[in-house]
């Protein structure tokens, strides 16, 4: 049998303690503390985000089955449920936030050089756009001031120069507009995309619009991935941490994923530590990829029932 570390301590392992440790002294989360640290605050609430813990008897009764291995988890003192809630209610949760943070600057630092699907040769600061229909409402007439020729066989339909018509439109609004219309190849959809800027290629506002759909699926996935069924705690303070632990947890999972080049999902990562945290594997088998996982048998030695 393998004796290395836990799976747990290896994900624990790409944290910065002495990051951590700034956050605390930061905000005085030393002050008046004997036992059950800061840091054992953190670990105990990841390993009760990571296992999906509906409360923190939860996760004190869990944890407790596996006291042999707290100290190998980290975890340097006994965990109880009001010594659990004591520390949310009590410590500081800008100690999280920040740390929280620093952990998003590294992730963002890892994923840099993906492909955001949009070569711009500009910075776009204010994208003023909005999706309509292809064909505008009544109230929302419009006059075509140019249109120039374009590429159709790029799904884009037509890039015009507006003004709208429409009387609260055009009191509102009295500046031309730029009117790009296109469809998707993909799935035929036709769709235009009013913008006020006139600098960009006519096929970048469509381009930047379906950006925005892979923006959206971003927090969709972080919604989904965080599980936040319940709080642990009816403050105001112990909410915030365990909002701002939960997404430490979900951005250090990403940047292991990046550092070890894991090929496997973000779902697939999480609902393996979910089940494996106080497992002992060797370092490089367990953050597995899906082209490692063991095949079955083709042939398994199993009655038939029906035989």
């Amino acid at each position: 049998m393998y004796t290395g570390k836990l799976v747990f301590a290896q994900l624990m392992g790409h944290l910065s303690l002495h990051t951590f440790r700034r956050c605390v002294a930061r905000y005085s989360g030393k002050h008046k503390v004997r036992r059950f640290t800061c840091h054992d605050q953190y670990l105990c609430m990841d390993f009760a985000q990571l296992t999906y813990r509906e409360s923190l008897r939860d996760v004190e009764a869990c944890l407790r089955t596996q006291r042999s291995k707290l100290y190998h988890m980290g975890i340097s003192s006994a965990v109880s449920c009001s010594t659990l809630a004591d520390a949310n209610e009590t410590r500081d949760w800008r100690i999280h936030a920040d740390f929280a943070q620093t952990l998003i600057a590294v992730a963002r630092k890892l994923y840099a050089g993906d492909d955001f699907g949009v070569e711009l040769s500009q910075t776009v600061y204010a994208f003023d756009a909005a999706t309509i229909d292809l064909c505008l409402r009544a109230n929302n007439l419009f006059r075509r001031l140019y249109s120039p020729p374009v590429d159709t066989s790029s799904g884009l339909i037509c890039d015009q120069t507006i003004r709208l018509t429409g009387k609260q439109a055009a009191t509102s609004y009295s500046h031309k507009l730029r009117r790009v219309a296109f469809r998707n190849l993909e799935t035929g959809k036709r769709l235009a995309v009013l913008t006020n800027n006139f600098d960009l290629p006519a096929l970048t506002p469509a381009q930047l619009y379906r950006c925005r759909w892979q923006i959206e699926l971003f927090f969709k996935c972080i919604k989904q991935h965080l599980r936040i069924k319940a709080f642990y705690g009816t403050s105001e303070n112990a909410v915030r941490s365990q909002i701002w632990i939960a997404v430490s947890v979900y951005v250090l999972i990403a940047i292991v994923k990046k550092r070890l080049a894991i090929k496997a999902s973000l779902y697939t990562m999480l609902q393996f530590l979910s089940l494996a945290p106080v497992e002992k594997m060797p370092k490089d088998k367990a953050f597995f990829d899906d082209d490692d996982s063991e095949q079955m048998p083709s042939k398994i030695n199993q009655l038939n029932l029906f035989d």
